[in-house]
């Protein structure tokens, strides 16, 4: 089986739909797939291409037996709507361009972005080939929430496209159930919707001891670490955090963030302006260094704004720290309390409440039996969530559908 896989991001470039992409394919040219993975050059999420390499029109390469065609694209940093929205657009016909001298049996694209789902559309009426749509995100519902875009007929428009798009894909694999639910009640068929959640990387990801040698580096030995890893853009509410930091009186307690995105800049200025000494801004670091920096908080952060469209998500930081034993402190209603709730690796707080932030800070700081009995929960729910395991089940989605094409 020959399959061709539309992606923003892929690696070196270090977010959630890079380390999912790559996690599966990978396991997908194991089991004997051809794959060939279209992506642009690395520059995610400043904006500059990864040293190495250049914006070029064209060029191949070879990651773990995956073939890797990277296209020219506007490249703008992740901040602002309308240069972001020229790079992903560009992206969508390069990708486009690339994909029509390629030999595939099946199609797939992932969202975010959503405009490459744009191009495996095209690309499938032409070579008359299944596609496939990766759903990681409820766009543009998602970008409405957040006030990214002020237009209602705009998004209304967007909002046909994207219907149309899930009518015309021969298969919708969603990360979470309650993503299954919204197509349904806007008319999708149910039965080829399929669920394949986000999971960890468990030969990445695993408990280990604190790094020593970073706690000194970062001046944080003795310190109750409450750590937040990955992008900081308008949807996860990152200036409340900063906020709810200048009311702790412990002053055990320090607040790490690490990453960067749309809204960086604003919670640093907010942190000077407030005078805060138990905050500490890094910029993004690496994949593969990732588990060292999560060894050495004690608290993962996952916070998005409070909006009914959070509600249908379940942002894969939880299952990163979990497979590290850290709680999560989790600021997100619906799946992902749900999911926490269940497997107990952590303690729910409100979105945007700031006195049940505090309260659940500080209990799961002060009560030890908690502590031990939220990391026995995250050892359940990363066996649960092993990524292998889903990139096995999501071959065997595509595997059914050549099958079914092909009879």
């Amino acid at each position: 089986m020959k399959i061709l896989f539309i992606t923003d991001n892929f690696p070196p470039e270090f977010n959630a739909p890079a380390a999912r992409v790559y996690e599966h394919v990978r396991e997908w040219v194991k089991k004997g797939v051809e794959v060939t993975v279209i992506t642009c050059f690395p520059n995610f999420p400043f904006g500059k291409v990864f040293d190495g390499y250049k914006n070029k029109l064209y060029q191949v390469e070879n990651i773990d037996g995956i073939k890797i065609i990277r296209v020219w694209s506007y490249i703008t940093a992740n901040k602002g709507t309308f240069k972001r929205t020229l790079d992903f657009l560009s992206f969508a016909f390069t990708s486009f361009i690339a994909g029509l001298f390629v030999k595939a049996d099946i199609i797939i694209a992932t969202s975010p972005q959503f405009f490459t789902t744009w191009s495996a559309y095209l690309l499938s009426k032409i070579k008359r080939k299944p596609w496939v749509f990766e759903l990681r995100d409820l766009w543009p519902e998602s970008i409405k929430a957040v006030g990214a875009f002020k237009s209602e007929k705009l998004i209304k428009f967007l909002e046909k496209i994207e219907l149309a798009l899930y009518k015309d894909a021969n298969v919708i694999v969603a990360v979470t159930e309650a993503f299954k639910r919204n197509l349904i009640s806007r008319g999708i068929d149910g039965d080829k919707i399929k669920i394949i959640p986000n999971g960890a990387n468990l030969e990445l990801f695993s408990e280990r001891a604190k790094d020593q040698e970073l706690l000194e580096k970062l001046n944080l030995k003795g310190k109750f670490v409450v750590g937040y890893i990955g992008t900081h853009g308008m949807a996860h509410g990152l200036d409340f955090i900063v906020k709810c930091a200048s009311k702790v009186m412990d002053d055990k307690i320090h607040f790490l963030f690490i990453g960067d995105g749309a809204e960086k800049q604003h919670i640093v200025n907010l942190a000077k302006k407030l005078h805060l000494k138990n905050v500490t801004f890094l910029d993004p670091v690496d994949k593969k260094a990732v588990p060292q920096y999560l060894s050495v908080i004690d608290i993962a952060l996952v916070p998005l704004k409070k909006t009914e469209t959070f509600k249908t998500v379940i942002p894969s930081k939880i299952f990163e720290a979990s497979a590290m034993g850290k709680p999560v402190l989790l600021g997100v209603d619906g799946q992902a309390r749900e999911l926490i709730e269940k497997y107990k690796c952590g303690l729910f707080y409100e979105p945007e409440n700031e006195e049940d932030f505090l309260k659940k800070l500080l209990l799961i700081k002060n009560d030890v039996k908690l502590y031990k009995k939220l990391q026995e929960g995250c050892k359940k729910l990363a066996e649960d969530f092993d990524r292998k395991r889903w990139a096995v089940e999501m071959l065997d989605i595509l595997k059914n559908l050549c099958k079914k094409e092909s009879s």
